[in-house]
């Protein structure tokens, strides 16, 4: 009976290392596309829809009733979804958040509770009435206050954020 057990330990490191290094090596391959003051994943405030489409791996294309040149929207065709980037002239300048699959740096992200986001960036944040519904904005500024995040609430749960650079990122209907 002694001696089953030794080899079925044996075989049982190998069998646990394999599946260790496999799971590794998924994890590595599935990109983090993870929201910061100034960047969705590769993607920074200040590329050009080329550079950013680039970083993505993905064409972004100018979404529809955006007229001129000063402020539009352009979005990722065919995944990414509930991303869009604010242009400024060429550059980004701000990303626009709507769905739960991304989260900021600190984890943050939609369908989280207003005392979630006020626990991540505790000290950090300052809370205002949404002008449009029974909510909040919950703005979180980064030191040096060039970026900040805002993360619109309907007074309990996230329900968008917002990344980007001053002014755009504080405006409230968009480019509009």
């Amino acid at each position: 009976m002694r001696k089953l057990k030794i080899p079925c330990f044996i075989l049982t490191i190998p069998l646990l290392l394999t599946l260790s290094l496999l799971v590794n090596a998924q994890s590595k391959r599935a990109p983090q596309y993870v929201v910061s003051f100034d960047s969705f994943g590769s993607v920074k405030v200040g590329m050009t829809v080329p550079k950013a489409s680039k970083a993505l791996g993905v064409r972004l294309a100018r979404d529809a009733g955006y007229e001129g040149n000063s402020c539009y929207y352009v979005s990722p065709k065919g995944s990414f979804k509930n991303v869009a980037f604010m242009m400024a002239g060429q550059q980004i300048a701000r990303i626009d958040i709507d769905g739960k699959q991304y989260s900021t740096d600190r984890g943050a992200k939609v369908g989280d509770t207003e005392a979630k986001i006020k626990l991540l960036y505790k000290g950090m944040y300052k809370v205002s009435k949404h002008p449009y519904v029974d909510g909040h904005y919950i703005e979180v500024k980064m030191k040096g206050g060039k970026y900040s995040l805002i993360f619109e609430t309907d007074g309990k749960r996230v329900t968008s954020f917002r990344a980007g650079r001053f002014p755009e990122v504080g405006y409230i209907e968009g480019c509009s």
